[in-house]
């Protein structure tokens, strides 16, 4: 398949003929659909667009209108050279870490619907919240002020922290630079009251106040945030075709901490031709829980189909969510230093290693598949770990200079 894209490369710029108009101002060449998509996305960061689903997704309801432009897209593919791989097993690494730096992950797919419908109510403001580094949190506080919206969090966080000041790490950096309004809430609290009601609360404070603000839940995780990892599987299918060929690829592997993310490719790889099969291992609940809660979001689509039918989902939570056991950070330190690909310690990290650690018990459930990893990002997160993880790193010593070494001062320049 071949797609046409308006314009036409030249020494790899896409020309355009101003003199013509803007329907026919650009020339007509032939592009792969990923060419085609690239091409078309460049000049459109922040631009508001009709959104137009894959024609294998047609049949759910609703469908949004519109999106917003926020991701850097497609994010990039490779080989992950994992290692002690069961035999003729072989990982693929999808970048979405990589989708920007303000706005990377997984989050920033959900938020460019999600943001659209903000936007066409008239908000003037947004709600959401999520735990003390969340990395949801603080793409929604950039994406709001791209998009001249105040952006108002509520963070979870230990009782004996809830009247202090949060600080400055990680994400809450970002998201205090940009001008994000935080309200702490403890975790016990947050147990009792739930998400929806806190969210609703300050929604009517607001509202009080004169403000039109917009509510987006944890994770960006409802039916419209779901349209985004819909949308990323049509992504994912033309890269795997380009790479491999259809039919190629048997898994997609991935963190699960809302649902949003797992609903979203389930749905792309059921409808769709992908063929394949999604294993999503939770950081925080439990699968029962996300069974259920998926189930939620596909219904909303009015997809006509069981979550259990189209996603596996595996408990790999560990000690808690955003709590690490020593070998998981030393994992992910041992990754990072065996592949170059960092991951953060709450979502891929935890999910990687609830991967390998089942590739190393039953290798032969493995063999000979061929897994694409979606990287969610959360590398800010990484930051909030660094007392655990200092005394693991190492690799410094000061210089050995000999006293026969040649000194003058200002000989070394200090740019």
């Amino acid at each position: 398949m071949r797609a046409f894209a308006l314009g036409f490369l030249r020494r790899g710029v896409l020309t355009i003929n101003q003199g013509l108009s803007q329907q026919k101002q650009l020339l007509s060449t032939e592009y792969t659909p990923m060419e085609a998509n690239t091409l078309l996305r460049k000049g459109e960061f922040l631009s508001k667009k009709p959104y137009e689903p894959p024609t294998w997704a047609t049949s759910l309801n609703p469908i949004p209108s519109h999106k917003y432009s926020l991701a850097h897209l497609p994010t990039p593919i490779h080989k992950w050279n994992l290692p002690n791989l069961p035999k003729n097993t072989e990982v693929w690494i999808k970048r979405d870490d990589l989708s920007g730096m303000q706005l990377s992950g997984n989050k920033v797919r959900k938020l460019e619907f999600l943001m659209a419908e903000a936007k066409a109510q008239g908000a003037d403001c947004v709600i959401t919240i999520g735990g003390i580094q969340s990395n949801h949190c603080r793409a929604t506080a950039v994406a709001a002020k791209y998009l001249n919206l105040d952006c108002y969090l509520i963070l979870r966080t230990s009782k004996v922290l809830v009247d202090k000041d949060p600080g400055l790490t990680g994400n809450l950096l970002i998201e205090r630079l940009v001008g994000a309004h935080v309200d702490l809430i403890s975790k016990e609290e947050y147990a009792k009251i739930g998400s929806v009601t806190l969210g609703n609360l300050l929604k009517d404070r607001l509202i009080s106040e004169g403000r039109k603000p917009y509510i987006i839940p944890v994770g960006g995780s409802n039916s419209l945030g779901t349209w985004g990892y819909i949308e990323a599987t049509r992504e994912i299918q033309q890269q795997v075709e380009s790479e491999f060929g259809q039919g190629q690829l048997t898994d997609i592997a991935v963190a699960c901490g809302s649902g949003g993310t797992i609903a979203g490719l389930a749905l792309g790889s059921w409808l769709s031709n992908l063929g394949a099969k999604v294993l999503a291992f939770s950081v925080c609940d439990d699968p029962e829980y996300f069974y259920n809660y998926v189930q939620g979001l596909i219904d909303g689509l009015n997809a006509g189909i069981s979550s259990r039918n189209i996603v596996d989902i595996r408990n790999a939570k560990g000690l808690g969510y955003a709590m690490n056991t020593a070998d998981e950070l030393e994992f992910v330190k041992e990754i990072a230093k065996k592949t170059g690909v960092v991951l953060d310690p709450v979502y891929s990290g935890k999910a990687v290693y609830g991967m390998l650690k089942d590739m190393a018990a039953n290798p032969k459930d493995w063999e000979g598949r061929k897994i694409l990893f979606i990287h969610t990002g959360g590398l800010l997160g990484l930051f909030d770990k660094a007392e655990q993880i200092a005394p693991t790193i190492g690799n410094w010593r000061r210089m050995e200079l000999d006293e026969s070494v040649p000194r003058s001062d200002g000989t070394g320049k200090m740019f």
